[in-house]
């Protein structure tokens, strides 16, 4: 119970009054920007009859406030002044004050490659997912596509809460029994741009209606309808369909195009999808920077733990900044964080030189081909001026390039858009060619003229022949579609990589799944390059990124839910990790796309997704709030600043717990770099038996070398009343004989087997300096 208003707060009332009318009788230098207030809602005085009289009387005036949270966060957002947002923060009940941030947005075939299959297995025993509901956190939706048909579903599920919210181009009747839900969030936006005229609706739609692309395709990816002929342009012709097809879609629109995503909006749409009654959160969205915020400041880790405290299952993207390590982004451990890979499928394009070399490459250029006629080569590049070698806008001279096929070098502006200068320029083709950092790795692009990318030794090599050859000509063949390549997967080059910024000893990515050249639905609003310049209207698009990867595995995790409605989230992402796949189909390690070379646990985490699998996992790692709180105190949190993403008091336990005790699947065992001689760690681990009651697993243990694990009891031996067991891991190294590899570790496994299942843990060894 509440107490009544106590004086201290009626004098703070009074100084803030003061400050108010002091701000508005003299103008002030202090620009206003969007704060986020996180409040100990416990702290209301039983005066206010609800939070927001409370906030509009004490805090702020209601004209200030953006945005009001009560579901996953406590607290509002505001649009104050700097030394307004200051002097707030001193209040005894803001927990904590952060400052609005903007960030960004980070299938004909994926399906099949997951191992799901009609009529058997994990599609027909969940009905393909009916009951259960996703919320898209993008762009928005394009409502009218056969991907989000309703044709034989049944009623929507009584526990669906939400709305079908109207504005421009979007009216109620755009929802059905398959799209169920549609919201757009603006205020933070609106706020954050207003210095550049808030949303531009010249471009835009103030409604859940997708003016980008983005939402539609992740939206169609994680749950879309069969739609028969589906293709883009002729590419990746066949029946386009989502991992879950019957799961119903609840759409938040919290991006807007070209414009990115605030976490003021971010927050709202989390605290609303909550009250709504969705089961999945897919949020194809970060930093973009790949540096990991403290979970305590970022929006997306402290409104995904209001989530998942309530049951739902969130899925996020790891970022497009690998293959730098320590990229992954989304790193909260409450979160199933999901890098890209690619699958058996590719858009091949020859590069044809007059000296006869064939050079691969990838396109989906759909427009009138060279017809093997050879055109000069030209490289802008050669006179050392970047911003020609990157065909920057205006940095061509037509003279050089007009008639030829010019290279482009990757990087600072658009792909596309690279050969749109061409074209301008006069150039009839394009080679658009990756450097170091992006190495071989090469994704699909719908040019507006003759174009195809290669690999960085492909560019070089081609960079080497204009230099040796004055008269080096070449023409580029398009082969169009096929399928059946290997090695697939491939860790893809652009995918955020391990350590784990924040806290190593938890390995991220949790896994990987398809995010490269993926086919599904599109907007009508802009061309499936999404230029202004390319007016092309197409149903479907290919897309490339960890956020294409992100809603696999958030139609998975609806498919899984609807199987065993009684797991948690982190069961649910257990069983996806202990099952994913490390191999390819050519049952070789899986190469990492950027070197050519074997990946690691850094690249793909506990694998490649292996729906087929994860539906009987045997055995789970599970963990609750509890155990989230405790991995909080372990990091150093106190206990007010865990509150601030807990929405609860809490207390720390007067031991303080290990972060290696993490009931996580994976096991990342963690050295100081000035280590020397023999060390030691440990980790306790719980597993839940999800299988046969009377079961039997043994271990199976790979030690990297110059380590040593071990595990005990070696044998777990369940029954109808042993349902959960312990054990302990034990990770020795020797310093002197550990070998460690380029990234500065080194790599083993923990497997359980009892003849049927395979539960396979990760182990990661690393000598690192924690911040």
């Amino acid at each position: 119970m509440s107490s009544p208003s106590p004086p201290n707060k009626l004098l703070f009332l009074s100084l803030l009054s003061l400050l108010f009318s002091q701000t508005l009788a003299e103008p002030t230098q202090d620009p206003t920007k969007t704060f986020i207030f996180r409040v100990d809602r416990f702290s209301k005085p039983s005066i206010f009859p609800t939070h927001y009289h409370w906030y509009t009387s004490e805090f702020t005036s209601s004209s200030s406030i953006l945005h009001l949270y009560d579901t996953v966060f406590h607290g509002f957002s505001a649009r104050l002044t700097q030394t307004e947002a200051e002097y707030l923060s001193k209040h005894p009940s803001v927990l904590a004050v952060f400052e609005d941030r903007k960030r960004q947005l980070h299938t004909t075939r994926s399906p099949q490659f997951l191992g799901l299959r009609n009529q058997q297995g994990l599609w027909s025993e969940t009905d393909y997912g009916s009951d259960i509901i996703i919320g898209v956190f993008d762009t928005g939706i394009w409502p009218e596509r056969r991907s989000f048909s309703d044709l034989n579903l049944g009623p929507i599920p009584s526990k669906w809460k939400g709305i079908c919210e109207t504005g421009k181009g979007f009216d109620a009747s755009n929802c059905n029994r398959k799209l169920i839900g549609a919201r757009f969030f603006s205020k933070g936006h609106e706020s954050g741009a207003a210095g550049v005229g808030g949303i531009n609706e010249t471009v835009e739609f103030l409604s859940p209606r997708d003016a980008d692309g983005h939402g539609t395709h992740t939206a169609s990816t994680a749950a879309g309808r069969y739609a028969f002929q589906a293709n883009m342009s002729g590419y990746a012709a066949g029946i386009a369909k989502g991992v879950a097809p019957k799961a119903r879609i609840a759409a938040y629109k919290v991006c807007w195009k070209n414009s990115g995503c605030y976490d003021s909006d971010i927050l709202a749409a989390f605290d609303t999808a909550v009250s709504d009654g969705v089961d999945v959160i897919s949020i194809s969205i970060g930093g973009g920077d790949g540096i990991s915020t403290p979970y305590y400041l970022d929006p997306i880790a402290i409104g995904s733990y209001g989530a998942v405290a309530k049951g739902v299952f969130i899925s996020s993207s790891a970022g497009n900044d690998g293959p730098n390590e320590m990229s992954v982004t989304n790193v909260a451990p409450w979160l199933t964080t999901v890098g890209a890979g690619t699958i058996d499928r590719n858009f091949p394009a020859d590069v044809v030189l007059n000296d006869g070399r064939k050079l691969s490459g990838v396109s989906l250029y759909a427009g009138e081909n060279l017809k093997g006629k050879m055109y000069p080569l030209v490289y802008p590049g050669k006179s050392g001026v970047l911003s020609a070698s990157l065909c920057m806008e205006n940095s061509l001279d037509p003279e050089m390039v007009k008639g030829k096929i010019v290279i482009c070098d990757r990087g600072s502006s658009p792909r596309v858009a690279k050969g749109l200068v061409v074209k301008k320029a006069g150039g009839v083709g394009m080679i658009l060619a990756n450097g170091a950092s992006n190495g071989e790795g090469l994704v699909g692009d719908a040019h507006l003229l003759p174009a195809c990318a290669v690999g960085a030794s492909e560019g070089d090599a081609l960079k080497a022949f204009i230099a040796s050859n004055a008269a080096a000509t070449a023409t580029i063949d398009f082969r169009g579609t096929i399928v059946g390549v290997k090695p697939a997967p491939i860790v893809a080059s652009f995918s955020g990589r391990g350590p784990n910024g924040l806290n190593p000893e938890v390995l991220k990515p949790d896994l990987i799944a398809p995010g490269v050249n993926i086919l599904a639905a599109w907007t009508d609003a802009v061309g499936p390059t999404g230029l202004d310049l390319d007016t092309r209207k197409t149903e479907f698009s290919i897309l490339s990124g960890t956020s294409m990867a992100c809603p696999h595995v958030s139609g998975a995790a609806a498919l899984l839910k609807s199987a065993h409605p009684d797991w948690s989230p982190a069961a649910i992402r257990s069983a996806m990790m202990t099952t994913a796949a490390i191999l390819d189909n050519k049952m070789q390690l899986m190469t990492d796309e950027s070197t050519g070379k074997s990946s690691t646990a850094y690249d793909y985490g506990s694998g490649n997704l292996n729906l087929d699998l994860a539906m009987d996992p045997g055995l789970v790692y599970d963990l609750n709030a509890n155990d989230y709180i405790n991995f909080l105190c372990a990091i150093g949190y106190n206990a007010r600043t865990i509150q601030v993403i807990t929405h609860n008091p809490v207390t720390c336990p007067i031991k303080k717990p290990l972060v290696e005790n993490l009931n996580y699947p994976s096991m990342s065992a963690v050295f100081s770099s000035t280590s020397t001689g023999v060390w030691t760690k440990t980790f306790i681990r719980t597993v839940t038996n999800v299988g046969p009651l009377n079961a039997v697993y043994r271990a199976k243990i790979e030690s990297p070398k110059g380590a040593n694990i071990n595990v005990k009891p070696g044998k777990l031996v369940f029954s109808e009343k042993v349902r959960k067991m312990s054990f302990v891991v034990s990770v020795t190294a020797d310093t002197r004989n550990l070998v460690l590899d380029e990234s500065g570790a080194a790599f083993g496994s923990l497997s359980w087997m009892d003849g049927k299942h395979v539960v396979r843990s990760p182990i990661v060894i690393t000598q690192l300096d924690i911040l």
